[in-house]
């Protein structure tokens, strides 16, 4: 962790680096070198994961000096789900596997957010990517803001993609946070939270959070370690200190008066 700048008491306990579960997933929407170079001096320290989001991988320029950027740094950056929705529904998975080889990616995500997969074909990818030693994220819930799963079924496709080796499973929220686990409001649709979480191991969630209300109510219902993703590059610090009770909307979460 980043030495603070001060000392400060009784501040609840985050995790350290490399993290089981308390991570932060960015989203990286294009960022140019300068700009990431900005992100790793100034938030490093409080960032697991950046997703490079939107096939934005395909057009960015210098990919393979930001990928170093970020691994020099303890990030492990890692293609969104939809840049494989791209391979996968054009049946050029061979192609994405030697992306996945020229990047030197550990990490790939499997999502079904913009093109049908049949739940099997997307387990049966899970574990293959498993299988070649791939650390997997997979993403349950629609971009589709039509699309509303009943929460059984979301417990019965997370429960499946664990099983068939998903290290965490990503709650889609978009870069909206208005889908998924929220109303197209952006409020916490908190019965769907409690439901999943009842059945499955919240360190095994990732919640994708880019609005500010969001994360203050993961943090406050699930503590300062919750998985937290698609949090803005501007948002890092804030968030942290969200995570430390450091901000008004977690102030009293995890300190008492005296």
């Amino acid at each position: 962790m980043q030495p603070p700048n001060f000392p400060l008491p009784n501040l609840p306990e985050r995790t350290e680096k490399p993290r089981a579960h308390g991570v932060t997933m960015v989203m990286d929407k294009g960022l140019g070198l300068h700009a990431a170079e900005d992100l790793v001096t100034t938030a490093a320290a409080y960032i697991d994961f950046v997703k490079l989001g939107w096939c934005t991988a395909y057009l960015t320029p210098a990919l393979e000096t930001k990928l170093r950027l970020y691994r020099s740094a303890g990030l492990e950056p890692y293609f969104g789900g939809t840049l494989w929705e791209a391979f996968y529904v054009r049946r050029a998975e061979a192609d994405f596997f030697r992306v996945l080889e020229r990047y030197n990616m550990q990490i790939v995500e499997v999502s079904d957010g913009s093109v049908e997969v049949p739940h099997e074909e997307k387990l049966r990818w899970i574990e293959r990517f498993r299988q070649r030693g791939f650390t997997v994220l997979s993403e349950v819930g629609s971009k589709d803001g039509a699309k509303v799963l009943p929460p059984f079924r979301w417990i019965e496709l997370i429960k499946a993609e664990l099983e068939a080796g998903s290290q965490w499973v990503i709650a889609e929220a978009r870069e909206s946070g208005t889908v998924g686990m929220y109303r197209a409001t952006g409020e916490v649709r908190e019965g769907l939270v409690e439901e999943v979480v009842h059945s499955v191991p919240v360190d095994r969630l990732i919640f994708e959070a880019p609005q500010r209300a969001q994360q203050a109510w993961f943090i406050r219902r699930f503590g300062p370690n919750v998985n937290l993703g698609n949090i803005a590059v501007e948002d890092i610090i804030s968030v942290e200190s969200m995570r430390l009770g450091l901000r008004g909307d977690t102030f009293w979460s995890f300190f008492e008066r005296g």
